[in-house]
């Protein structure tokens, strides 16, 4: 096809690239490194700015990420999206690969811990290479891939939001950048596309948890220390006896043992003040199943709120059976968050509700319990490549334990949804006073 023809069949250009990222477009360089915190629109641009070159040159172009079990886990969709917005009609999109039908560009999708030495050669032809979530990229993956982009003129597109201090790709490359590196931080405030919602929720993380704001909206690593979800001196606190008594309505939290040497446990919270735990070893679904039933005809809850992974779906039907459906409640951890843009998953979501219900006031109660405080201090979190909180597997938290944190899951299954709550804890004084201090005033009271 002539130039003449191209001209005429390629739809007009309409796509607008902010200023910071016009070096993508303009300037050579062999690595272009962006980095930063939510809402800088680095994906978006990286992708818009890749279908442009794409439509005025022949290029071979692999989107690259450290895992990619299929190719709904790449920017294959975010691309798609893009090309569909801006009308982008000349690209035609096949299951696993993107074509330009004018200029015969193409789009592949990889991951980069599936590449061996020998099918990596697949690469050797690459014109632009982008690395999305390039904090997850490992120093061994680098090595392979990086002269294996060896194409004259070839460059290296890499995004990221930074995670840790010695995130590989940043120690490599970034931290102290050569004359071929080009390195960006592109923040919210820097893209003027940015919505007008997201602003409004960076300032009030800003207002509310500057830590977690210089991490997820100002693309800083989490320092050192700050990697814990719940911090130790806010469980500490909530140890102290500060709560006489409590109007709020029962909640009761069911984490129900999976394996072997797992606890099933019941958690009772009444809005502020969780008063107990009760847990129990090798019990099967009917026999969890009768004592959430005594539970129900003895505290009248408001809501049972039960883990039904595993073998929790089979106390659960057996409670629905008896009539119980009204106050059960089934949760998946590992389901999608009620809060999604702000979440991974539910045992994200409910685990940091802990984490404000914590921090917030008036002060909460928690019963003295130094394996609770060992459950619920032993959770490292992390942010998603789109800033949403992400907390460690269980089986790493097991690791460190030698046991699953089961109550304080439990704990976090009681905020597993909103419960109606016009109660008000009476505190003990100013709510900073403890037992043995209120014993002492009485005494006084009464020598008056």
């Amino acid at each position: 096809m002539s130039e003449e023809e191209k001209s005429k069949n390629t739809p007009t250009l309409r796509i607008e690239i902010a200023e910071v990222f016009k070096p993508l477009l303009s300037e050579t360089y062999r690595i272009k490194f962006y980095y930063g915190g939510r809402g800088g629109g680095k994906s978006y641009a990286f992708a818009d700015s890749l279908l442009l070159k794409a439509r005025q040159e022949k290029l071979f172009i692999a989107c690259l990420r450290e895992i990619q079990d299929s190719i709904k886990d790449s920017v294959y969709k975010l691309l798609c999206d893009r090309i569909s917005a801006w009308g982008l009609n000349d690209y035609k999109i096949f299951e696993n690969k993107i074509e330009n039908r004018f200029t015969g560009s193409r789009f592949i999708f990889r991951g980069l811990r599936d590449q061996d030495v020998n099918n990596i050669k697949s690469l050797e032809g690459v014109d632009i290479a982008w690395i999305e979530e390039a904090q997850t990229i490992t120093k061994k993956s680098w090595d392979i891939l990086s002269p294996t982009i060896r194409k004259d003129g070839s460059e290296i597109w890499i995004s990221m939001n930074r995670e840790n201090e010695n995130d590989a790709l940043w120690v490599v490359l970034a931290s102290k950048p050569d004359a071929r590196t080009l390195v960006r931080k592109v923040n919210y405030y820097d893209n003027p596309f940015c919505p007008e919602e997201l602003k409004i929720q960076a300032e009030a993380c800003r207002q509310n948890n500057p830590d977690d704001y210089a991490h997820i909206w100002l693309g800083e690593p989490l320092r050192q220390g700050h990697c814990k979800l719940i911090a130790s001196h806010l469980v500490r606190e909530a140890f102290e006896p500060k709560i006489s008594e409590i109007s709020s309505p029962l909640v009761i939290g069911l984490d129900i043992a999976r394996f072997g040497d797992d606890k099933t446990s019941f958690c009772f919270r009444r809005g502020r003040w969780c008063q107990r735990f009760e847990s129990y070893a090798k019990l099967d679904n009917v026999d969890v199943a009768n004592l959430a039933h005594g539970f129900i005809q003895k505290l009248h809850p408001k809501r049972i709120f039960m883990d039904i992974g595993g073998q929790g779906a089979g106390v659960y039907d057996i409670l629905k059976d008896r009539g119980f459906s009204e106050i059960i409640r089934g949760v998946y951890f590992g389901e999608k968050a009620r809060q999604n843009e702000r979440y991974f998953n539910r045992r994200a979501e409910m685990w940091d509700a802990v984490r404000d219900w914590l921090a917030s006031r008036p002060p909460v109660q928690l019963p003295r319990d130094e394996e609770l405080f060992e459950d619920l201090c032993a959770v490292n979190k992390r942010y998603d490549r789109h800033g949403r909180l992400q907390l460690e597997e269980k089986e790493e938290i097991k690791k460190r334990l030698g046991r699953s944190p089961d109550k304080a899951d439990a704990l976090a299954l009681t905020f597993a949804e909103p419960v109606y709550d016009d109660g008000e804890p009476r505190l003990y004084g100013n709510g900073r006073l403890t037992y043995n201090d209120l014993f002492t005033q009485q005494q006084r009271s009464n020598e008056w």
